[in-house]
């Protein structure tokens, strides 16, 4: 599994090897030790979540302000637009976003650290998006940085008009936003 920092450089992005026939494929999706390795420190994962979505679906920014989560994020159908926003203040790269596409055709995956706001865009007719968590949900405590902030400034792919849920619609400005140290 090669692994590449991205513009971000604790965000990584997770390119297995696919092994594939005329029968089908096979690809190691996780592996702890790679994983640790890429990361440079020990992390436990303690919850996965499924989502599927139609497409123009915009899912974020979402992080949480205690118990934050780090996430290892794939698409196993259809293809996404996927972004991490830094939030920890003493980084260099506050602020600043980075995004990838994920597909189930390109089985890339990334990681997303903690103190980092996290969203995607569905590209495709749906998607199927998995995900591990390195904290449990704790509702009380998520926030939603808002998807169109002008200080962000993220170039979605192809969204003019995205679905958003309720909680979506009323994300926080960057500069009203609760943060990381």
């Amino acid at each position: 599994m090669k692994a590449t920092p991205l513009a971000i450089p604790d965000v990584i992005l997770f390119e297995p090897r696919v092994f594939g026939d005329d029968r089908g494929f096979f690809f190691e999706s996780f592996n702890q030790r790679v994983f640790e390795n890429a990361v440079g420190r020990s992390v436990d994962f303690v919850q996965d979540n499924h989502s599927r979505s139609a497409h123009g679906v915009l899912r974020g920014l979402h992080y949480q302000v205690q118990h934050a989560q780090g996430k290892l994020v794939r698409v196993v159908e259809g293809e996404v637009f996927d972004v991490a926003v830094d939030l920890r203040r003493s980084s260099s790269t506050f602020g600043q976003w980075v995004g990838a596409h994920l597909s189930a055709r390109n089985k890339h995956q990334i990681w997303i650290p903690e103190g980092f706001a996290h969203g995607f865009v569905v590209l495709s007719e749906h998607a199927e998006f998995l995900y591990k968590t390195t904290d449990f949900y704790a509702p009380a405590h998520e926030r939603c940085l808002a998807w169109n902030d002008p200080q962000v400034a993220i170039d979605w792919p192809a969204v003019t008009q995205p679905l958003l849920s309720e909680k979506d619609r009323v994300g926080k400005l960057l500069a009203d936003a609760e943060t990381f140290a």
